[in-house]
């Protein structure tokens, strides 16, 4: 595939899940077919979720936090990111969090955002389009 894409934090939760191994083939193929972008936030959170729902270790979070550096581009969400995503949840009316995600797939110049938690299909700033890989 080769495209941009950007993953929310739920596809690398899925990566690392041993509970559904459907959808943990689903988000590896994602992340190793395509030239695919995180953000600083979408590691953050995936520390707090395999820590607090999949019972890693903070030590076993470092490993994965390097993993996902190494095998995804990483965007730092800067000033410009949050302003972003302020104008987004207004005119989207999505959560700040999930505005934020956008803004920074938007800055990274994506052409899909893969979240199992946003409206499937749904085009943003005619640029970026929402897709659940998982449907």
């Amino acid at each position: 595939m080769n495209d941009n894409v950007f993953l929310d934090t739920n596809i690398l939760v899925y990566s690392y899940s041993n509970n559904e191994p459907d959808k943990r083939t689903i988000a590896r193929t994602l992340i190793i077919e395509n030239n695919s972008f995180i953000s600083t936030q979408v590691l953050q959170e995936l520390s707090n979720t395999i820590t607090k729902k999949l019972g890693f270790s903070f030590a076993d979070a470092i490993k994965v936090v390097e993993e996902m550096a190494k095998n995804n581009n990483l965007h730092t969400n800067t000033q410009i990111t949050i302003i972003k995503a302020c104008e987004i949840a207004e005119r989207y009316q999505f959560s700040f969090y999930d505005s934020m995600i956008i803004a920074a797939a938007l800055e990274s110049k994506c052409e899909v955002l893969y979240s199992e938690d946003m409206q499937h299909n749904q085009i943003i700033d005619d640029k970026i389009k929402i897709m659940n890989p998982f449907l």
